[in-house]
């Protein structure tokens, strides 16, 4: 895996980005001339409420808001593992009064079905940060380790949720698969919190969440971590005592960017004027609580430093799904 290549990739994307915009960002003009999107806004989260990119969105579209002076109203158009949301922006080509919240399935989704877009077909704003996952279980359950899970998962029918078929825990539960020879009996819903419900209710064995999503379970000792599918341990206090997967002898790490993206073939000033709102973003407070409280790597891409990262981390899906 190339996942902290990657990261570091990120990080030196977004401190030259940040380096151009006090030069005027070397893209086409400032949105000093004036340009803002007429009318309200629109940020598409292609998942159901309550998961990791609708809280990505929500956070987003909040501290856009706080930027611009906008309103930006969320809306939620899930279905087809974010085919449908995705589907839905594409058709909004030219018009920069809408965004969308974007992560990882914009480039699965290509990768593995028939689908009418890429990330070429949109215009990339803006990276906000990576998020490796946890793999967690029900607090009673004889599994204490990952190890545990795929020795299981080895011998005898294991069944796990997934949120979407092309989302980072579908990859992360494949990627283990190929690393130790297991097999996976796979259960898909379409958020974060149905997941998490289907654990809690003993429906599946385990499965694989962003932090910020089960970092109120964790605390109230309601789900177990196994591991962390990360490069290294996490710093942060709750989760720094949890494993990687790695140190369990399964050598998985593989990173979920979140981010925000506009329709294809917005006017260049469109593209710029979002940019630079996207930098106020992320010198906020708004935007260092969210990384905190989601337990996120802070790693900013922005415009074509963000494309750069996108077409990088497309080969390295693939890479991974065996595409």
């Amino acid at each position: 895996m190339h996942s902290k290549k990657l990261l570091t990739a990120a990080a030196v994307a977004g401190t030259l980005a940040l380096a151009l915009s006090a030069c005027g960002q070397g893209s086409s003009g400032s949105s000093d001339g004036g340009y803002e999107p007429p009318g309200n806004v629109t940020m598409i989260v292609p998942f159901a409420a309550g998961g990791g990119s609708d809280i990505a969105g929500r956070a987003t579209a909040s501290g856009l808001e706080e930027a611009t002076g906008k309103t930006i109203t969320v809306q939620n158009i899930d279905g087809g593992s974010g085919a449908v949301g995705y589907s839905e922006f594409l058709g909004r080509s030219g018009d920069p009064s809408y965004l969308l919240a974007t992560e990882t399935a914009m480039l699965a989704l290509p990768a593995t079905q028939d689908v009418e877009f890429t990330y070429e077909s949109f215009t990339p704003i803006m990276k906000l940060g990576d998020d490796y996952t946890l793999i967690v279980t029900k607090a009673d359950s004889p599994l204490n380790t990952c190890s545990d899970l795929t020795d299981k998962a080895q011998n005898e029918r294991t069944v796990v949720a997934i949120s979407g078929a092309t989302g980072l825990d579908n990859i992360t539960f494949t990627l283990m698969e190929k690393a130790t020879g297991a097999k996976f009996d796979r259960v898909p819903f379409e958020s974060g919190a149905e997941v998490i419900t289907a654990v809690l209710g003993g429906q599946v064995e385990a499965i694989s969440v962003n932090p910020g999503e089960v970092s109120g379970q964790l605390e109230s000792g309601d789900l177990k971590p196994l591991c962390a599918a990360a490069e290294e341990r996490y710093e942060y206090d709750s989760l720094k005592d949890i494993p990687t997967a790695k140190e369990q002898g399964i050598d998985v790490a593989f990173a979920q960017f979140r981010g925000v993206i506009a329709p294809g073939d917005i006017p260049d000033e469109a593209k710029q004027y979002w940019i630079e709102q996207s930098q106020k973003f992320a010198e906020s407070e708004a935007y260092t609580k969210y990384i905190e409280d989601n337990m996120m790597q802070p790693n900013v891409a922005y415009g074509d430093d963000f494309t750069t990262y996108l077409g990088e981390n497309d080969q390295e899906l693939r890479e991974a799904i065996g595409q």
